[in-house]
């Protein structure tokens, strides 16, 4: 299925957001970590942590932290049963949904991810002017999944204007809140790769000065330097992001993408290109925790990268389609051998 830029924006809104901040008296600071830290579940600031919730948290860091959608989503549904008034977990009940391709089940979490939201802000204006941001959002890029571009477009491009008001609103609240700017920062740099004359430089602004928790803000900024084909500064950021999430397939994927264009050229860097393997293999470890149609891209840039090493012509085509068309959400146990 062709990607539009609202659904893409969609996705990479979902796989990385959630943050949130208290600004409390210099004189309650410690008792507030005291008491709060442990039972809060905020999974974006040790200083003045928000009662987002511990199930939360944990579905959380399983799903962006370890990159392990498969037990997160058995956590997020949990976390739905226990925190029945957290946002976040709706919006990432929805991307899951997106992900399965489930697109009445993401329009009801994405309706309930706003309808949440709104009785959050008559008690936390910041963090409901956030969410109900998010669940209009999701919204928009569940009609366009739905009904295509053509169709779907006009009501769409209503909700992003919807999207932004609220996102202005919680500026005004907070504007140097991580959450929020983690939020913000991956929808401009979605906006700016997918729309002309745009530049993602002041996304990367944004996530490298204001957002957390910083594996993520590492994660987007090395996406945008990837986009501005700046792969250095890409490959410095994937690895700092690494140094936090050491085992996250997401991150290793990345990384293996950028090394291998910075492997191209005139003369091919077979020593980058070695290292891109590595990388795409280590991203592939556990294929069954992630999505299956994430399994197949990865598989195929991993046996594109095996072809341009050792010279061979492997059906890289096929076997990932093998992998992609296959039943279950859920990526195989064991991979086609290269």
């Amino acid at each position: 299925m062709t990607k539009t830029p609202l659904v893409s924006l969609g996705k990479q809104m979902l796989s990385s957001k959630q943050t949130v901040r208290a600004i409390a008296c210099a004189g309650a600071i410690a008792l507030s970590i005291s008491i709060n830290s442990a039972v809060a579940g905020d999974p974006f600031r040790a200083i003045n942590p928000q009662a987002i919730g511990p199930n939360t948290e944990t579905a959380f860091k399983t799903m962006f932290q370890q990159g392990n959608y498969k037990q997160a989503k058995a956590q997020v549904q949990q976390a739905l049963s226990t925190e029945p008034n957290e946002p976040l977990a709706y919006a990432m009940a929805a991307s899951l949904s997106y992900v399965e391709q489930d697109l009445n089940s993401m329009n009801s979490y994405a309706q309930k991810t706003r309808e949440v939201a709104e009785q959050l802000s008559k008690t936390n204006p910041l963090r409901g002017n956030i969410y109900t941001a998010a669940g209009h959002f999701l919204e928009g890029a569940n009609i366009i999944a739905k009904e295509g571009t053509a169709k779907g477009a006009p009501q769409a491009l209503n909700k992003l204007r919807v999207v932004f008001q609220y996102l202005e609103a919680a500026e005004k609240i907070a504007p140097n809140d991580p959450e929020l700017n983690l939020l913000k920062g991956y929808m401009d740099l979605m906006l700016a790769t997918n729309l002309p004359f745009s530049n993602p430089s002041e996304a990367i602004q944004r996530l490298e000065q204001k957002a957390s928790p910083r594996y993520l803000a590492y994660r987007g900024m090395a996406v945008g330097y990837r986009d501005l084909k700046k792969y250095d500064r890409a490959l410095e950021f994937a690895n700092k992001s690494l140094a936090e999430t050491p085992n996250n397939p997401e991150i290793l994927y990345l990384k293996a993408q950028i090394l291998f264009s910075l492997s191209q050229g005139k003369d091919s860097n077979k020593t980058l290109l070695e290292e891109a393997r590595k990388n795409f293999d280590a991203a592939l470890a556990k294929p069954d925790q992630l999505p299956r149609s994430l399994v197949a891209e990865i598989f195929f840039q991993q046996c594109k990268t095996r072809n341009r090493l050792d010279r061979q012509s492997r059906a890289c085509d096929p076997m990932r389609d093998k992998i992609r068309d296959a039943d279950g959400l859920w990526g195989p146990a064991a991979l086609p051998p290269l």
